[in-house]
């Protein structure tokens, strides 16, 4: 049985954590570094985001601080052993992270919004019903006058002994 490889580039996604040693502006070479790394090994930046300087759970390598990049790209699955491999021995670096990303076809959105229509329907009828139950609930009770006036009638009573 012969496994068939679809003629698709597949794409991933890199999260890398820059040292915060550096300033802003000596970020830049260093995310060129990384694009220009994607770009070297036939591959192509898709989507790039900057989600600033974060602290760590953690210390790593003595850092409390980083810098978090976030880079979609597409490239071929023999090049991205070397994309990982540089990325390893890339000092600035800490910690990077490359995954798979699935890309989601207009028939998969389409049908992930109607799922989510329809539980956000159905938790909209369990509110309903759990709000007309409570309202059950509180008439089923009696109020606390009623309760004194049965006491008083049934201690007044002479059936008592």
């Amino acid at each position: 049985m012969s496994k068939v490889k679809s003629s698709e580039i597949p794409h991933y996604e890199l999260l890398y954590i820059i040292s915060n040693k550096f300033s802003e502006d000596e970020l830049v070479p260093i995310v060129e570094m990384v694009h220009k790394t994607i770009e070297d090994n036939s591959g192509s930046i898709t989507h790039t985001e900057d989600w600033g300087k974060k602290r760590f759970a953690y210390p790593i390598g003595h850092f409390h601080h980083g810098y978090y990049k976030l880079v979609e790209f597409d490239v071929a699955g023999e090049k991205l052993a070397k994309i990982d491999r540089a990325l390893r021995l890339a000092s600035e670096i800490l910690r990077h992270q490359i995954v798979k990303k699935k890309i989601k076809t207009k028939e998969e959105i389409e049908q992930e919004k109607k799922i989510a229509e329809k539980i956000a329907a159905k938790r909209e009828e369990e509110e309903e019903k759990d709000k007309i139950a409570e309202k059950e609930k509180i008439k089923g009770k009696t109020d606390l006058k009623d309760l004194d006036e049965k006491l008083d009638e049934i201690l007044k009573s002479e059936d008592l002994l």
